[in-house]
């Protein structure tokens, strides 16, 4: 491990000497991650894809993607396109990246069954803005704001989140 990789611990997210308070799935963390079950999947991770909402913040790094209104991630097991950035129009079941709310303003993607996903091995999960302390994810690692911006202005291209 290095101070460069981001550790899920029991009481926060460490990463570059720091603790940042966090939020995971519902389903807690699970070695064996399945669609929908709202759990956090067990292992390690890397952080290989940025996005942000350019209405409303600055590029946070270079290697960030600005998100439109007809970006869409898709949760569809068994399609082509299953856990893979898609645009509208899409007929699959999906999650809308650009959203009214704050929560996916700035986001990381990891390569949780990605980028060969496997059909209900559990798709999209980001590090993102929580809706509030305590309130858990559906398998997402969840940061107030001011953090995730703080983590997201340094946090390498390739860098693991480490879930034990």
């Amino acid at each position: 491990m290095s101070v460069a990789d981001l550790v899920l611990t029991p009481t926060g997210l460490r990463f570059m000497g720091r603790k940042f308070p966090c939020v995971i799935g519902k389903g807690g963390i699970r070695a064996d991650k399945r669609e929908g079950d709202g759990a956090t999947p067990l292992g390690k991770h890397r952080i290989l894809g940025m996005y942000y909402r350019a209405d409303r913040i600055v590029q946070p790094r270079s290697w960030a993607r600005a998100i439109g209104p007809r970006d869409l991630w898709s949760d569809e097991s068994g399609d082509v396109a299953y856990n893979h950035h898609v645009r509208a129009p899409y007929a699959g079941s999906h999650e809308q990246m650009r959203r009214a709310d704050p929560l996916y303003d700035l986001f990381l993607v990891t390569d949780w069954n990605w980028p060969s996903a496997t059909a209900g091995k559990g798709s999209a999960i980001f590090l993102h803005q929580w809706r509030r302390a305590g309130y858990p994810t559906e398998g997402c690692v969840a940061f107030a704001r001011d953090d995730l911006h703080w983590i997201a202005a340094r946090v390498a291209y390739g860098a693991r989140l480490i879930v034990r």
